[in-house]
C-alpha cells in the first residue's frame, strides 16, 4: 500500500495544475460550471471555481490547496490504502474529472463493482491486480473520456500530455514502492514501455494515411465517376477519414508516452 504517499503524488499534479488562470473558456474557471455561468473566478493550484464557487481563488495559499486536496480527492479515493503508482494514476484522475469519476475507472480496471464508492472491495481487488497493468488502463480510459469531452479541442494536447506522463511516473512509483530510485532493471521496464508505445505509434500514422487515403478516394472517385454526389458512398468516405483522425490523435498519444516513459527512466 502507498503509505505516506501524498506529497509525492500531490507534487506531480501541481506540476500540470500550475497557478492562477482564469481563462474564460475553461468552463472551471466559472462558478456555474459552464463557460460564461456565474462568476469567473478561476483556477488556482488546481482548485477551481466550479467546485468552490465560494473560495476566494485568486489568493488561495498553497497551504490551502494542500488541505483541499487532501481531504476532498486524495481521501475519498483512499489513496492510502492503494498500491504504489495506482495511489497517484487514481488520485490526478480524481483532480481532473472528479473523485467519483477517478474511482469507476479504477474499479474498471481491477474488475470491482463500478458505483464510484472506494470501498473494500475495490482496494482488496487493486491489490490483487498486476499494479502496472491497472495504472495503464486508467489512464486509457481517461483518456478516451476526455477526447469525448467539447472542450478537447481546447485544453486536449495538455490534457493528453498530462495523462502520459502521470501514466510513466505511476509506473515509476510502483516499480520502486515509491521511493524514486529505478534499478537499471526499472529502467529497462520503463524503456520496454516507451518501445511498444512507439511500435503502437507507428502502427496507428500507418492505419490512419490508409483510411484517409481511402477515404478521400471513395469521396472524389465517386463524385468524378457519377458526376454527382451518391450519398451513402460519401458516408462511407467520410466515416473513414473520421476514422483517421481518431487513430491519428491515438497515434500523437502514444508518442507523448514514449517520450514520458524516456524522460522517467533517464531520471
Amino acid at each position: 500500500m502507498a503509505i505516506a504517499n501524498f506529497a509525492a503524488c500531490l507534487a506531480v499534479t501541481l506540476a500540470h495544475e500550475g497557478g492562477y488562470s482564469n481563462n474564460r473558456n475553461d468552463r472551471g474557471n466559472w462558478t456555474g460550471g459552464n463557460v460564461g455561468v456565474g462568476v469567473l473566478k478561476g483556477t488556482n493550484y488546481g482548485i477551481a471555481a466550479h467546485a468552490y464557487p465560494y473560495l476566494d481563488i485568486k489568493n488561495l495559499t498553497l497551504g490551502d490547496a494542500k488541505e483541499l486536496y487532501e481531504r476532498d480527492y486524495w481521501k475519498p479515493v483512499w489513496a492510502e490504502s492503494l498500491p504504489y503508482g495506482v495511489d497517484l494514476a487514481t488520485f490526478d484522475a480524481g483532480v481532473m474529472s472528479g473523485p467519483r469519476q477517478g474511482v469507476l475507472w479504477l474499479q474498471a480496471a481491477v474488475g470491482a463493482k463500478e458505483d464510484g464508492v472506494a470501498g473494500n472491495e475495490t482496494i482488496s481487488k487493486a491489490l490483487a491486480a498486476n499494479s502496472k497493468a491497472t495504472i495503464q488502463k486508467i489512464c486509457a480510459k481517461r483518456r478516451t473520456f476526455v477526447q469525448s469531452l467539447s472542450s478537447w479541442k481546447v485544453f486536449g494536447k495538455g490534457w493528453s500530455r498530462r495523462i502520459a506522463e502521470v501514466e510513466a511516473k505511476a509506473v515509476a512509483m510502483w516499480l520502486t514502492c515509491g521511493t524514486g530510485k529505478l534499478t537499471e532493471d526499472g529502467r529497462a521496464e520503463m524503456m520496454k514501455d516507451s518501445t511498444a508505445a512507439q511500435d503502437k505509434a507507428v502502427a496507428q500514422d500507418t492505419s490512419a494515411k490508409c483510411a484517409g487515403g481511402v477515404g478521400v478516394g471513395v469521396c472524389v472517385g465517386d463524385t468524378i465517376l457519377n458526376r454527382g454526389l451518391n450519398w451513402i458512398v460519401i458516408g462511407v468516405g467520410v466515416l473513414l477519414v473520421i476514422a483517421a483522425i481518431v487513430l491519428w490523435i491515438d497515434s500523437r498519444h502514444n508518442k507523448e508516452r514514449v517520450v514520458a516513459y524516456t524522460d522517467v527512466a533517464a531520471c
